[in-house]
């Protein structure tokens, strides 16, 4: 289908279904690079990357160069003679000097209507805060963060009850999509770059443990949001009797009247609702520190939880 030589750049499997799509639409794919195995698991046996076995299955070379900036990967691309680099959550940073060998330049699939959520966690950050609708997009790239300009775009919407980790399979899925419809338009000559409206721009910083956090003097709408877009990772969490709680999946209730953020309410059994600065949030699947993922029902049978506690 595709006249270029490209080279695929991705690292983890939100990355796969673009390789698959190019693979299968016959994309002349040249070269795929990936991050350098890592150590896994108990024994920290060395496991190659997700895109990594992908390109391997479909008789892909790899490189895994130690970053994006390392000397041996511009030596590698100058051999290659690509006429695009294709770059899906590759996970380092290109320099100009790399972005500077492909013919045509570089493509890079972002998880965002951009200039909205530039960075490394869009996806979480569009549920945490309670879009309504989120989407992918092809853009030249640039050297700095996502600022490229914009070539194709698609919306999807962010679905009631919707995990970061059920969005990421949409979006992945859509990327594939977008990118095949960018590489046809662009061998067309039907494709052109737009510039990013810099007074929209949005950033979605990497998340870290702490983010998970529950405060319980925000709203519970916006605690429900955060639950589900910190799942399945770094997941929400809260402190009963000095022990961590993490919380995967809640729901928002009307308030009950004035009560403390934080504690407990008296419910029917089965029930873990709890006050928040605005409502209640019924909390519905959760996990006591060392013990196992459970329904609030069959979680409060086992470790009973009455009405005035407080979580923390």
């Amino acid at each position: 289908m595709d006249p270029y030589r490209v080279v695929f750049m991705g690292t983890p499997d939100f990355a796969v279904p673009t390789l698959r799509a190019m693979h299968e639409h016959r994309c002349r794919v040249v070269a795929v690079v990936t991050n350098p195995d890592r150590p896994r698991g108990r024994g920290r046996q060395l496991v190659p990357s997700p895109v990594k076995q992908a390109a391997e299955q479909r008789g892909y070379d790899v490189l895994q160069p130690r970053s994006g900036k390392d000397p041996w990967l511009r030596q590698q691309l100058e051999a290659l003679r690509p006429d695009l680099l294709v770059v899906i959550a590759y996970g380092q940073i290109l320099p100009a000097s790399v972005l500077a060998i492909p013919r045509l330049g570089a493509i890079n699939v972002h998880a965002s209507l951009l200039p909205q959520y530039r960075g490394p966690a869009p996806i979480q950050w569009a549920v945490i805060n309670c879009d309504q609708q989120t989407g992918v997009t092809t853009m030249w790239m640039a050297e700095g963060m996502d600022t490229g300009d914009i070539l194709l775009q698609e919306e999807v919407a962010i679905d009631r009850g919707e995990t970061s980790g059920s969005l990421h399979g949409k979006l992945a899925e859509k990327s594939a999509g977008l990118l095949i419809e960018t590489l046809r338009r662009l061998a067309s000559g039907n494709l052109s770059g737009k510039p990013q409206d810099e007074s929209r721009v949005t950033f979605a910083p990497i998340l870290k443990k702490e983010d998970g956090r529950i405060d319980w003097s925000r709203p519970a709408r916006c605690l429900d949001c955060l639950i589900r877009g910190v799942n399945p990772w770094p997941s929400a969490f809260t402190f009963l009797h000095g022990k961590r709680l993490k919380i995967f999946f809640a729901e928002p209730k009307e308030s009950r009247g004035q009560e403390i953020p934080g504690v407990v309410l008296e419910g029917f059994p089965g029930d873990l609702d709890v006050a928040t600065g605005e409502g209640v949030l019924g909390l519905k699947e959760v996990q006591l520190e060392s013990g196992k993922r459970l329904s609030a029902e069959d979680f409060l049978r086992g470790c009973p939880v009455p009405p005035g506690t407080i979580l923390s």
